[in-house]
């Protein structure tokens, strides 16, 4: 019953999706969708790759019409519409997608291409969730830069927001406070996704720490991100370019460093 509800969800998702200000039906269901699945009290979830190939078909599916309707727009105002449809619409569906890969085992050199597919490293879980999510891009490249040149493979430098050796507790205030959507976030030696919202965010990521499986982690227990002295994240989903690439099924040329570089995200 559950996954024949799914394309109703993002339905009702695009449809209400017409600006941040009236995102409160979608920010309601988001919010109950976004309960952690594991809390360490019990057992781990099973990967579900039934559902991830689902949300992958609808995923293309509605950036292709989302597309044609932005193309079809006449004015700068109408485009804007349909850009913050998009955003609504990846701001549902994307961590929908990081939860089918809960409890898939990591591995430092794990290249999975799916949920319960065998391990996958920091980086593959990160690379592989934004290019079943539309976004046009070289995953195994992609996988091995380090994190910001993850980063900057979406975002110009001047949109990532860097905190060094900041207490956690300052840094998540910080976030908390922030504008809601989908982050990705570099730390010391590992690459992950903050899901933001009004009432707090959620870590989600391939940890090489114990349990040593794809997490999703609210502000207590994100202790990998506690630990880290270097974070650098950038708000993906609210970046006008990004969104009008991904609309158009652009590349993302994967940005690589000015010398070669040793991979430093599969931990």
């Amino acid at each position: 019953m559950k996954r024949l509800l799914l394309p109703a969800f993002l339905l009702l998702a695009v449809a209400a999706a017409t600006g941040w200000c009236f995102r409160g039906p979608l920010a309601a269901r988001w919010r109950m969708l976004s309960r952690p699945l594991w809390t360490g009290k019990a057992s781990s979830p099973a990967p579900d790759p039934e559902r991830y190939a689902k949300l992958k078909s609808e995923v293309q599916r509605w950036r292709k019409e989302l597309s044609a309707k932005h193309a079809a727009a006449r004015t700068s105002a109408e485009k804007d519409r349909v850009l913050a449809e998009a955003r609504n619409f990846l701001e549902a569906v994307m961590p929908e997608m990081m939860r089918c890969w809960l409890g898939t085992p990591w591995d430092f050199n794990g290249t999975a291409e799916g949920p319960g597919g065998g391990k996958i490293a920091c980086g593959y879980f990160v690379a592989t969730v934004l290019r079943d999510a539309g976004f046009e891009v070289n995953r195994y490249k992609l996988a091995q830069q380090p994190s910001q040149n993850i980063l900057r493979t979406f975002l110009p430098r001047e949109s990532l927001v860097l905190r060094v050796g900041v207490p956690y507790d300052t840094f998540a205030a910080e976030i908390e406070s922030s504008e809601p959507g989908i982050r990705i976030i570099g730390l010391d030696s590992h690459v992950a996704f903050l899901v933001t919202r009004p009432d707090g965010f959620r870590f989600v990521h391939s940890s090489g720490s114990r349990p040593w499986c794809v997490v999703d982690e609210d502000r207590a227990g994100a202790e990998v991100l506690r630990r880290s002295n270097y974070r650098v994240q950038g708000l993906l989903t609210a970046d006008k370019r990004v969104l009008e690439r991904w609309l158009a099924g652009e590349k993302f040329p994967v940005k690589m460093p000015a010398r070669a570089a040793v991979a430093t995200g599969g931990s």
